[in-house]
């Protein structure tokens, strides 16, 4: 090949490798929950920035981190991690801070939401909704269940109809926690062991039917596979609106030995391609008109402030907003780091492989 045509051939594959960057710097890549987006705000945010936003979902946290630590901190430039993840997040350095100067509808989220004991200074996180993990069971099946946990853990209120439990471990725990008195958000090591040794004894029953994240549980009750199982506030209104003859017989409460409050926050990988449209795009999810859009869309709750004037009645009121007493009963579960989560992810191991 003569000079002139070498240089010609650099110079073509320059432009080439350019046009190629640049579409696809016009690509948003979410990683997100399932049927956690309104399409329409999807849309509207393409639109507004000449760009395409790549879904990709999760059904629970442990199969996010699994992703990201398989290569996609560098794949994707949203995800959405719920409260007791971002501080191992942050630690693992899996995560970005968010650039606030870029971020202005930040000044939108609630108080109670701007700078959270799981990441003080809210440096990282930019809260997305809020929500409630709690019993779902067919009241058809129970007729004079008590407000308990005890449809999931005690044999003389439930020996023949199939239940299960949730595939996130600290959940499963937190739960057996609260039912044991120890309270959902326990972390002495004792109390751990005594819940694990209940879930070991609860999959030894016969009609425990397994492992199930919220979505598919409530799938699982509507065709009655199973007949009391684990879920969130917002997935039950969802699907009790979309579909109340299947839902109908369902029932949502928060157990009075207390229960899962949970914040999902928007977070940039470390290593996200396109960190510039992240935080535009995380400014766009705060705006209050967008921020009641999407809680009006997927039933759970804004903890965006000046959301609140727009948001729909029925989220102003149970299940989405908990009673003043249920509300006493909620707790975060506990972030886990260093030995601590060692022993934990140890004890959650042997309760799955026993």
């Amino acid at each position: 090949m003569t000079t002139n045509k070498l240089r010609f051939a650099v110079a073509i594959g320059s432009i080439l490798l350019a046009g190629a960057s640049q579409a696809e710097e016009k690509k948003l890549y979410l990683f997100n929950w399932t049927q956690y987006m309104d399409p329409e705000i999807i849309t509207a945010f393409e639109e507004k920035y000449g760009v395409e936003v790549v879904e990709n979902y999760y059904n629970s946290l442990p199969e996010m981190l699994a992703k990201l630590n398989a290569g996609g901190v560098s794949q994707y430039d949203i995800i959405v991690p719920s409260n007791y993840f971002v501080p191992r997040l942050i630690e693992t350095g899996m995560v970005q801070k968010i650039d606030k100067a870029k971020v202005p509808n930040l000044a939108n989220v609630a108080e109670q939401f701007s700078s959270p004991s799981f990441d003080p200074g809210a440096e990282y996180a930019a809260p997305y909704q809020w929500g409630v993990t709690g019993l779902v069971y067919n009241a058809s099946t129970f007729k004079d269940a008590p407000k308990s946990w005890s449809v999931l853990f005690d044999p003389a209120v439930n020996d023949a109809y199939p239940f299960s439990l949730m595939g996130d471990g600290q959940v499963s725990m937190g739960t057996a926690c609260a039912y044991l008195g120890h309270g959902y958000d326990c972390t002495d090591l004792d109390d751990w062991r005594e819940a694990a040794k209940l879930l070991i004894e609860t999959k030894h029953r016969d009609n425990f039917s397994g492992f199930s994240d919220g979505t598919p549980a409530l799938q699982q009750l509507a065709r009655k596979v199973t007949h009391g199982a684990l879920s969130y506030n917002g997935d039950y209104l969802f699907y009790l609106d979309e579909n109340p003859e299947s839902f109908s017989d369902i029932k949502f409460v928060i157990p009075d030995e207390g229960a899962e409050k949970w914040v999902d926050s928007m977070m940039i990988p470390a290593k996200a391609p396109h960190p510039e449209l992240a935080n535009a795009f995380i400014n766009f999810i705060l705006d209050a008109k967008v921020g009641a859009q999407l809680s009006n869309y997927n039933y759970y709750a804004s903890p965006n402030a000046a959301a609140a004037p727009y948001l729909d009645e029925v989220l102003t009121q149970p299940p989405i907003q908990p009673s003043e007493d249920d509300m006493a009963r909620l707790r975060f579960s506990p972030s886990l780091s260093g030995k601590q989560l060692q022993i934990f992810q140890q004890l959650w191991s042997e309760v799955q492989a026993r």
